[in-house]
């Protein structure tokens, strides 16, 4: 009897350090998949950071392309690159209606219901499919 009391120990403190070694490899695992997450999310930032320093680049590089003539090939140039970069703007033409997910209204003019887009004073981008920067605008209420 002493072998079987002892036999049934052993199975139960088997069964104990089983369980406890399964919930300590998921909880290392979960561990792994979090830390992962955590790195793709810093690369994720890094990134939307570096391109958001060179968006005054690329507003002062348009402002030239429109204003002087001579560099308007560089306009292709400018908007292939972007796209290879998976940034884009923001559409805030004039008469575009008003969307506050996309853009920055710091003026509002106008009696109405809708409020469209009179004037954009600093475009806005997308980056990665996520507005990156709302275009900041004037907006008419018609």
């Amino acid at each position: 009897m002493k072998k079987v009391e002892k036999n049934e120990e052993n199975d139960a403190k088997i069964a104990e350090l089983t369980g406890d070694l399964q919930r300590t490899r998921a909880d290392f695992e979960n561990f792994r998949k979090q830390v992962e997450i955590q790195k793709e999310q810093e690369k994720k930032s890094v990134k939307f950071a570096t391109v958001y320093k060179i968006l005054p680049l690329i507003d002062d590089m348009s402002r030239a392309i429109a204003t002087f003539e001579e560099l308007t090939p560089l306009e292709k140039t400018l908007e292939k690159t972007m796209k290879e970069l998976g940034l884009g703007r923001v559409i805030s033409d004039k008469g575009t209606e008003f969307n506050p997910d996309l853009h920055e209204a710091v003026m509002v003019e106008g009696e109405g219901e809708k409020e469209v887009i009179a004037e954009t004073l600093r475009p806005g981008y997308y980056y990665e499919g996520e507005v990156l920067r709302p275009a900041m605008v004037k907006v008419q209420k018609v």
